[in-house]
């Protein structure tokens, strides 16, 4: 069984950066695509950001620039720098591991999910 689990919310004032860490286990995480997504209180689920299994990264447009996402193969871990961070950015944020090797935009094409980790950015 594939288990996803994310670390690092917090509280933060705007501007501020944070780093969120999300470890996989169960199956052979280099060969699998990552990704992050968000969901504020009273919103659908959103894409943030996705890495596929060589490290090519995908971005949605209200974080390019602020956001990066990287993975450590060895550690089976991704991670999402984000940096600049504004008020509308609080969210949970959740980690999820691809059925494949490439990287979407779509939750539907990940197959297991963290449990989520609150970012809440105080203006």
């Amino acid at each position: 069984q594939v288990q996803v689990v994310e670390s690092g919310g917090g509280l933060v004032q705007a501007g501020d950066s944070l780093r969120l860490s999300c470890a996989a286990s169960g199956r052979t995480f280099s060969r699998y695509a990552m990704g992050w997504f968000r969901q504020a209180p009273g919103k659908r689920r959103e894409f943030v950001a996705t890495i596929d299994y060589i490290g090519r990264t995908n971005y949605a447009d209200s974080v390019k620039g602020r956001f990066t996402i990287s993975r450590d193969n060895a550690k089976a871990t991704v991670y999402l720098q984000m940096n600049s961070l504004k008020s509308e950015y609080t969210a949970v944020y959740f980690c999820a591991a691809g059925g494949g090797p490439h990287g979407h935009s779509l939750g539907t094409q990940y197959d297991f999910w963290g449990q989520g980790t609150q970012v809440t950015v105080s203006s």
